[in-house]
């Protein structure tokens, strides 16, 4: 592997540009904010875990005005009647009348157990917990995929740092759907070529696996970590160049037996497979997954099928997408956050591979040879304990 691209402090200036008092605006015109599409709630949910991310580094108080006004966006976008989040809301502070995505609900839900489970302000925290525990029982309804997976990751934090028997049996009872529905998708429609659950591979790809990963670790169901690695296994061998670099499912899709879509690539594909192989990082201790998540990060820089930079590290900005002549020069809130989140989730993925490394020359130093030697493979054996704790709090 090549050597790795250096990691970026975290810069708010470009964040801090496209949002005001409400919240961070939908879209950007060039480096602009374009307020005339407002905000959603889906970009506000991913801000809060930016602010949350980055606070481990440049302290709470840095980043505690945006993550109370990315709650209290979120506060105000539930309804307590549909016990729904809405989703769009227009610069007036008139929310969009049609019902919002499951996938919505499941970054909203995703965004606030990280909140719950957050180190920093225990106020935050406990307003977090409040809007957790009011969303969740409406969350036991969705049926995309992809807003369960989201589900799935946001339970399994609060769980993991003690959630309530309540929470861990919805936390159990989603994994298992879960897991049924994509095990379903691959028999419908997978095959020795196509073991992916969908007839067409779409966005936010790698979200279904990492949900996996994490959960089948977490409840110690081997067949669903298993499966999880198998789909991201898959994932990193399709979206892999000859040459090593990240090439990403553009937003074109590909559908099985056609042509696959090579543009225009969006950030949100590289950001969800540094964090799903993050997560298979951390479960097996399998290096071969800290190399997918650097060319993930790498593809923002510049190691992509353009060889262009992505991303501004310098203000904290990213562009909406790699087209086949270059980037898409708007700098809306999602490309933002994603590369907003890729900085911090590199840097944990290189301080988990230090602590590997630590472990084994600790072990012995014939340990440390064969790490090293093999590719610090362990496939069965967790690097982080994710386990169910049994103190109830949320």
């Amino acid at each position: 592997m090549s050597e790795p691209r250096p990691i970026h402090p975290p810069v708010r200036i470009h964040l801090e540009r496209i949002s005001d008092a409400t919240g961070i605006f939908q879209h950007a015109a060039g480096s602009a904010p374009d307020p005339a599409h407002g905000y959603c709630t889906d970009d506000v949910a991913r801000a809060l875990q930016v602010d949350l991310l980055q606070a481990t580094r440049l302290g709470w108080e840095a980043v505690a005005d945006s993550a109370w006004r990315n709650l209290r966006f979120l506060q105000a976008a539930f309804d307590p009647e549909a016990g729904w989040f809405r989703n769009f809301r227009s610069t007036e502070g008139a929310w969009a009348p049609e019902p919002a995505s499951d996938d919505c609900q499941g970054r909203a839900i995703h965004a606030l157990g990280d909140a719950v489970v957050a180190p920093f302000d225990t106020d935050h925290a406990a307003a977090a917990r409040t809007l957790f525990r009011s969303a969740l029982p409406a969350a036991r309804r969705l049926e995309a995929p992809r807003a369960i997976a989201s589900v799935v990751l946001g339970t399994g934090a609060v769980v993991r740092a003690g959630g309530s028997a309540s929470v861990t049996a919805t936390y159990r009872r989603l994994a298992r759907r879960l897991a049924a529905v994509l095990g379903a998708g691959v028999a419908e429609h997978g095959g020795p070529d196509w073991p992916w659950p969908e007839p067409v591979v779409t966005y936010e790809n790698a979200l279904l696996p990492r949900a996996l990963i994490v959960a089948g670790a977490a409840l110690h169901e081997d067949r669903m970590r298993r499966h999880g690695l198998a789909m991201l296994d898959w994932l990193i061998a399709e979206q892999t160049a000859a040459d090593g670099h990240l090439s990403p499912v553009g937003n074109t899709w590909w559908a099985r037996g056609g042509p696959r879509g090579r543009f225009d690539q969006q950030p949100i594909e590289a950001t969800s497979l540094l964090a799903a192989a993050q997560a298979a990082f951390e479960v097996t201790g399998d290096t071969r997954y800290r190399d997918a998540g650097e060319r993930a990060y790498a593809w923002f820089l510049g190691a992509n099928d353009v060889g262009i930079a992505v991303a501004d590290p310098a203000r904290g900005a990213c562009c909406d997408g790699l087209t086949p002549k270059g980037v898409n020069h708007n700098q809306g809130a999602e490309s933002t956050l994603m590369w907003l989140n890729a900085v911090e989730r590199i840097g944990q993925v290189r301080a988990a591979a230090d602590a590997l490394a630590r472990d084994a020359r600790r072990s012995s130093p014939r340990g440390a040879s064969r790490v090293a030697a093999d590719g610090g493979t362990r496939a069965n054996r967790p690097v982080v304990a994710l386990r169910l704790l049994p103190v109830p709090s949320a």
